[in-house]
């Protein structure tokens, strides 16, 4: 990957008297004076803790927290508008959390730069040329989640299991992409699998009932935004039918998941929030910023004995790998 200096790209800008083509604004110095907008798409502890984990580094490079105007869509339907908003109020750059967030700015400015968080997979969007040289104003973190080493987990928790429906929302293009690795997944493993796709939270309980009438023995959720706010709804379904959930990441499992093992959102965020600082100050643009993802030693796994008990699971902790964190 190309790699240019901050002192290289402003001789070039001199020369060439033009910007950047990742971002005609000029970059912040003094970042006490820097306005960063943020989009993200809903609040879960996932997203939540991206925002956090970004804030943190934003705060201690400089950054005033009155100039960050921090946004919750709500929903995908409201992106554009918040989208809009943030590219029209002189901010110097934007942080969206999750894709539809990320698609609805990027979709509003090919000017300011993006740092993108929570985004699975930056290449599928087709907002960037490669994950290693972006190749314009989009850049970020990705939350791919470890789906080979769940499906691992998954087999150490629950030998038993044979039967695995792999639910996602199919609307999601990051649920999509970890869907098709589970499937991979379960493949490898030798299980039977059956996918479940929900459109919205209203199909959430039907198609939760659809699992347990097809007496399914696991089920398996990748990091998916909508069943990450309503896992709930799906554990009340099965829990008393005693099938189990791996989940995607750490929120998930604090909400009704019954392990996982998975990334740290909060330290998903402050990668993000140390791309963000390094475009500010000039140091480097998003067209050369490659996408960065957590290292596999930086997962966690995690257990609810909560969840476990309801499922008729050990909830004794020596039953359980060393290594593993315990929701009581």
């Amino acid at each position: 990957m190309k790699k240019i200096c901050a002192c290289m790209l402003a001789l070039g800008l001199m020369l060439s008297g033009c910007g950047s083509d990742t971002s005609s604004n000029e970059k912040t110095k003094d970042l006490s004076e820097a306005k960063v907008g943020v989009i993200q798409l809903m609040q879960h502890d996932a997203l939540d803790a991206s925002y956090k984990g970004f804030e943190e580094v934003l705060l201690e490079a400089g950054v005033k927290k009155e100039n960050i105007d921090y946004q919750v869509a709500g929903d995908q339907a409201n992106c554009a508008t918040v989208a809009d908003k943030l590219v029209n109020g002189n901010n110097d750059l934007i942080y969206a959390i999750a894709t539809p967030a990320l698609q609805s700015v990027a979709a509003a400015t090919s000017e300011l730069p993006i740092i993108g968080c929570a985004v699975t997979d930056y290449e599928s969007t087709k907002l960037i040329k490669s994950n290693d040289a972006p190749g314009g104003n989009v850049t970020g973190a990705s939350d791919l989640t470890p789906v080979k080493e769940q499906f691992e987990l998954m087999k150490q928790l629950l030998p038993n299991a044979k039967k695995v429906a792999i639910m996602y929302c199919g609307s999601e293009d990051n649920s999509i992409f970890q869907g098709n690795i589970a499937e991979q997944a379960a493949k490898d493993n030798g299980y039977e699998y059956k996918v479940y796709k929900v459109s919205d939270s209203n199909d959430i309980q039907a198609v939760s009932e659809k699992i347990v009438a097809d007496k399914m023995d696991v089920i398996y959720i990748p990091t998916d935004n909508l069943l990450a706010t309503y896992i709930s709804s799906v554990e009340a379904v099965a829990s008393p039918a005693k099938i189990p959930c791996i989940v995607g990441e750490e929120g998930m499992c604090k909400s009704g998941g019954f392990a996982t093992y998975g990334i740290n959102y909060k330290n998903l965020g402050r990668l993000a929030g140390k791309q963000a600082v390094a475009i500010l100050k000039g140091e480097k643009t998003t067209a050369d910023t490659p996408i960065a993802q957590l290292k596999a030693e930086d997962c966690t796994m995690v257990i609810n004995l909560k969840v476990a008990k309801k499922c008729g699971l050990s909830t004794d902790k020596a039953d359980y790998p060393k290594e593993a964190n315990f929701i009581e």
